[in-house]
């Protein structure tokens, strides 16, 4: 019998503080017009002073947990996708690890920026396929919030913090079981494109950690073209139209290209997942926020066919498919 990695939870966290657009403005040149008219952006939740990555991937973790009624020493894996670490090293998925007191089982990071989360899924669906796990906690988690420069407006109006979190574990069977899960992942990068969108310092180099730099038109330009190739693959590779696809879930970095992406496929706007508006770009935890967002309030329903898209800096983009 085939084995899947079917999605059994899910949970996110949003940090309490919530920035809105005209408080941003009353720090650096911009306004509540211009941030909307670009990006689709009106707020973004911050972080609390000692409030770090794992804290957030913890608290979506254990939501993921509850809602599959699994306790953590039934983990047989945690990846943790996630720009922002706690440290160097260990992983920030360690501690998330012990915070959850799961004393069995392995944890590592992927670092794959915006694209990380469909990175991690990738690496836990192969890791479920292969026999090598039955039960995965895959968490996307960011505090971007700490590594803007407030006083560049061309970047520290676009990114905000959050976690989010889906827990996978193996099923099999035939039939309408079996159909449902993880379809395919496809997950591409080109190195040739760093000075597009990277944050300078680095242990090997400067011992520092940088900010976030970007060429915001050169990140656009290629985005809607390797956003839509992803998106293509996971079609091709399933034998299926853009009219069999029931919900997109596109990581959430601008209203205009995630716009882009629902148009492509013929998706009505109210079948396109946007928290952008609310979230701002939360890098790695984009995807699982939007999706948990869309299961919780009953929009992704059993059955549903869902295409979850992205790309970050590296460049890296990705795409997933998965039969709810």
């Amino acid at each position: 019998m085939a084995i899947r990695s079917q999605v059994v939870g899910c949970g996110s966290y949003l940090p309490l503080r919530v920035m809105s657009n005209d408080e941003l403005a009353r720090t650096v040149d911009t306004s509540d017009e211009w941030i909307r008219k670009r990006t689709g952006i009106r707020e973004r939740h911050l972080a609390a002073d000692g409030e770090a990555t794992s804290d957030l991937g913890l608290k979506a973790a254990q939501a993921a947990l509850e809602q599959a009624g699994l306790a953590p020493d039934d983990l047989d894996l945690i990846v943790c996708a996630t720009a922002t670490p706690d440290e160097t090293f260990p992983a920030t998925a360690t501690r998330i690890q012990a915070g959850l007191g799961m004393t069995r089982g392995a944890a590592f990071d992927v670092q794959a920026v915006c694209s990380g989360f469909i990175y991690a899924l990738a690496v836990a669906d192969n890791f479920i396929r292969c026999g090598q796990a039955r039960s995965v906690l895959v968490i996307g988690a960011e505090t971007f919030s700490r590594i803007l420069d407030w006083e560049d407006r061309g970047t520290c109006v676009l990114f905000g913090d959050g976690a989010g979190a889906v827990l996978l574990c193996a099923g099999e069977g035939r039939g309408e079981v079996a159909d449902r899960g993880v379809l395919s992942t496809h997950v591409y990068s080109d190195g040739r494109h760093h000075d597009a969108l990277y944050v300078d310092g680095g242990p090997s180099t400067t011992q520092t950690t940088g900010v976030v730099h970007m060429d915001g038109r050169e990140v656009y330009r290629h985005a809607v073209v390797r956003m839509a190739e992803a998106i293509d693959a996971a079609l091709e590779a399933n034998d299926l139209t853009p009219g069999d696809i029931d919900w997109l879930v596109p990581h959430q970095a601008n209203l205009r290209i995630i716009e882009s992406m629902g148009h492509r496929l013929n998706l009505p706007r109210d079948r396109v997942v946007v928290t952008v508006d609310r979230h701002a770009n939360t890098s790695a935890a984009s995807i699982p926020l939007a999706l948990c967002e869309a299961v919780s309030d009953g929009r992704i329903r059993q059955g549903d066919l869902v295409l979850m898209e992205a790309m970050g800096g590296g460049f890296t983009w990705g795409s997933a498919l998965v039969r709810w």
